[in-house]
């Protein structure tokens, strides 16, 4: 029987192409963190865009729109901010020493749980409180770009665009509308989970409150902060405060389990359809890998931006996956 020889050539283009892929990629790696800022930005002008808007149809210049809509934004911040960041710095600093004594009196005699170990990370952590909030100072150049990255991006908003679809020649009707799609449905999913913030964080510290829960006010921003990841953060958000409240006594713990109950289920059945009813809607299981995934690549993060990124991501593949004919009968949809 003849031995048949399958030679394979591989040309210099396609190892050049491979090459340069790949060195793309790993520097895309090492600026990762600028990726993140600039994503982040992104989103922000998403959210506060159609804000900009409404301010050029009352005749308001773009850039003096933008300049209003940043002094609106820090004055309502520093409000909150005064009223909320001594008794949270208080009442935290408070719970995290005590989380020791809290443990000891929580964990079972069963052996089974090395409550030594627990209460000594917890001790590290009270103690490193200092090292924790330096690094919060350090992370604030970071919020400074993405509040100029915001503010360029919404100037330029226009030119943004025509230097994107001007790498697709032919398509740039149809890249533009992909960008609007991403924009549009960005926007929805940042003031959606602003709103959604504020509500369940408020909703939290009244429940809390009137139960008679210590701390209430740093166990409901944690409930707040935490909705931003779903399905997830919610369950989360409830175990500290069932463990402090079983510090009372194990009924109260049963009364704080079913108030972050009753919220989480007026959250999935009502607030979140009224809310994110514009945002685009992801299984739950999709919701729970993106989570996963992302914040294995970029740590918390990761995990925050999770979801705008599947968005943008489902947009894009959809996109791809429709035929041109179709893509451009939607765009003269929208247009007309």
């Amino acid at each position: 029987m003849a031995h048949i020889n399958h030679k394979i050539d591989v040309s210099h283009k396609t190892i050049f192409f491979i090459a340069a892929f790949l060195a793309l990629l790993w520097a895309l790696f090492l600026i990762r963190d600028v990726i993140v800022l600039i994503f982040i930005a992104i989103i922000f002008m998403s959210a506060l865009s159609p804000l900009v808007t409404r301010l050029e149809k009352l005749k308001i210049p773009r850039v003096l729109g933008i300049a209003l809509l940043y002094i609106v934004i820090i004055s309502v911040v520093s409000i909150l901010v005064s009223f909320v960041v001594t008794p949270f710095a208080e009442q935290t600093t408070v719970l995290l020493t005590n989380i020791p004594n809290y443990l000891n009196t929580i964990l079972p005699e069963t052996g089974l749980i090395d409550k030594t170990v627990l209460q000594q990370e917890f001790g590290n952590f009270s103690k490193n409180a200092l090292e924790v909030s330096l690094t919060i100072f350090s992370n604030f150049l970071a919020f400074i770009s993405i509040a100029v990255l915001t503010f360029y991006m919404l100037l330029d908003r226009e030119k943004l665009d025509k230097l994107i679809t001007q790498f697709f020649i032919g398509r740039e009707k149809r890249i533009s509308n992909v960008i609007a799609k991403i924009e549009e449905k960005l926007g929805f999913w940042m003031r959606g989970q602003i709103a959604l913030t504020l509500i369940i964080g408020t909703a939290s510290y009244i429940g809390l409150t009137l139960l008679g829960i210590p701390y209430a006010l740093p166990l409901a921003i944690l409930a707040g902060i935490l909705e931003v990841i779903p399905v997830i953060g919610p369950i989360i958000s409830a175990i500290p405060a069932i463990m402090v409240a079983y510090l009372i006594s194990p009924f109260m713990a049963l009364w704080v389990a079913l108030l972050y109950l009753i919220i989480q289920q007026l959250e999935n059945h009502l607030i979140v359809p009224q809310v994110m009813k514009k945002a685009v809607g992801l299984n739950p299981l999709a919701v729970i890998l993106a989570v996963a995934i992302g914040g294995k690549l970029l740590g918390i993060a990761g995990a925050l931006l999770a979801i705008p990124i599947t968005v943008v991501l489902q947009i894009i593949v959809e996109d791809l996956l429709t035929p041109e004919e179709i893509g451009d009968t939607e765009k003269k949809i929208i247009d007309g």
